[in-house]
């Protein structure tokens, strides 16, 4: 919510709650003034009445933001109305947050008390002092999520600190439960300082058994996420990079049995070079690519050129096999695959018509694709974004949640590339050969198998891999 006096908030129906003196102005007048404003009244709720006042809240159906702009202003000017707030459905949505604790075991009694309290908590703390991997077992490390932020890089939004950062997390975390009955818990840092983020995670690891970083700039995640790794003994995951490229790689498996094009024989062009970029082009590189070339604002990115940001020198130095050098257009031409995760607006039709035959264009940017879908849908055989509005979205939510199930299950010490590439292909699995088609080519989130098949991948990319360190039953 918010009062009159701030930036408003809109939905396709908004609250107004106004106090009204019933001796300056009838309530028809109110009504009448709305209906001016081309607002659509559905609902009356008195909140307050007196004798000489009234409180109500007035839901209305608007058009857009502008639309609510102009009813609002009119509620303003209106003699003996006082518009005390503006809210929408999301918004009270929000109130209070989205999650909450809930106990497994209700305390009913003392014996209950001294069982989950003290005295007798004290013989499972000393088991766990004694045998420090029982926390596993005897605590919520288990099945418990770390989502953190600086809210330093928030989708859309940018470095928003982390007090707005917070509505984010929490969605994640519901996601995480829901989704994959995983509990998360929101956590945002009151700081943007790599080391002191870095030691801050180090301290409250052990009451979790994963930690998802989450909204962090660049360059800044690549370190805290390379140090945590090291020197932490449990998943460590910065989903914008790796939820993002394990989905990407998804739908391109499908996109290339579409076209039925190979994996090792394609020629993929990645704008954007930044974290989701290099995730997305690590993944491609284990998963097969040989010719990959990353674009950023300097152009084509070569080995021997000098560059400020060493993330850009390591990609030169380990993609463009040709050496090939140019702008976004020159490098583009003859490509089979098209990543955007850069801005929007930055190709054409005739970009894509200078790729090679059956173009696969993933134009990632938010909220604007690097090309209108529509603009070259006749031409190209496959397009994604990142939008849920246009087919093939590209939606990190399809991994997160079924990559944490398969990793606390099998107690995973780290989430390797093998196991984001198990976790790809099981995406990928989810749509069959006959339902496969050049508008769906990566399943819904809301698919009920998603976050299951991931799992059973994932733990068997971790037993393979020496990283698992419980076998789970069905594994055995």
């Amino acid at each position: 919510m918010t009062d009159g006096n701030k930036q408003l908030i809109t939905g396709k129906s908004i609250i107004l709650r106004l106090e009204i003196d019933t001796n300056r102005i009838r309530f028809s007048d109110i009504v009448a003034a709305i209906a001016d404003e081309g607002g659509d009244l559905v609902a009356i709720d008195v909140i307050q009445t007196k004798q000489q006042m009234s409180i109500r809240d007035l839901t209305v159906n608007v058009a857009d933001t502008l639309h609510t702009g102009k009813i609002v202003e009119k509620m303003k000017q209106l003699e003996g109305v006082v518009l005390v707030n503006v809210s929408d459905r999301t918004f009270l949505l929000h109130l209070g947050g989205k999650i909450e604790t809930k106990l497994k075991v209700p305390i009913q009694n003392r014996d209950d008390l001294s069982r989950v309290y003290t005295p007798d908590v004290a013989r499972v703390c000393m088991a766990i002092h004694e045998e420090p991997r029982k926390a596993y077992t005897l605590t919520i490390k288990r099945n418990t999520v770390a989502v953190i932020s600086d809210g330093s890089a928030v989708l859309g939004l940018g470095n928003i600190g982390p007090n707005a950062a917070m509505p984010v997390m929490e969605g994640k975390a519901m996601l995480f439960k829901q989704l994959a009955d995983v509990d998360a818990f929101p956590i945002c840092l009151d700081t943007q300082d790599t080391e002191e983020i870095i030691r801050t995670i180090k301290n409250i690891a052990p009451a979790f058994g994963g930690i998802n970083l989450e909204d962090i700039s660049s360059p800044r995640c690549f370190e805290i996420e390379e140090r945590l790794k090291q020197e932490l003994d449990i998943p460590v995951f910065h989903d914008d990079q790796h939820g993002t490229a394990v989905v990407l790689y998804a739908g391109l498996i499908s996109a290339l049995k579409l076209v039925g094009k190979s994996i090792d024989s394609v020629k993929v062009v990645v704008c954007g070079i930044g974290a989701a970029g290099v995730a997305c082009s690590k993944i491609l590189l284990a998963a097969g690519v040989k010719e990959l070339i990353g674009v950023d604002r300097v152009g084509a990115l070569v080995a021997g050129q000098a560059y400020d940001n060493p993330i850009w020198s390591w990609y030169a130095e380990n993609t463009n096999p040709n050496r090939v050098s140019g702008s976004l257009r020159d490098v583009l031409a003859g490509a089979d695959v098209f990543i955007g995760l850069s801005r929007g607006g930055l190709l054409n039709r005739d970009d894509v018509k200078s790729m090679a035959a059956d173009p696969i264009v993933f134009a990632m940017a938010n909220p604007t694709p690097e090309v209108n879908p529509e603009e070259i849908e006749d031409i190209a055989a496959v397009v994604a974004t990142g939008r849920s509005d246009f087919p093939n979205q590209i939606n990190n939510v399809l991994c997160f949640p079924g990559m944490f199930r398969g990793a606390l299950d099998c107690r995973a010490k780290t989430i390797n590339e093998e196991m984001k590439l198990a976790a790809a292909e099981a995406i990928a699995s989810v749509i069959s050969d006959d339902e496969r088609n050049k508008l769906y080519i990566i399943p819904s989130v809301f698919n009920q198998d998603v976050a299951k098949l991931i799992r059973d991948n994932v733990i068997k990319a971790a037993i393979r891999t020496g990283v698992a360190r419980r076998i789970p039953r069905e594994y055995r």
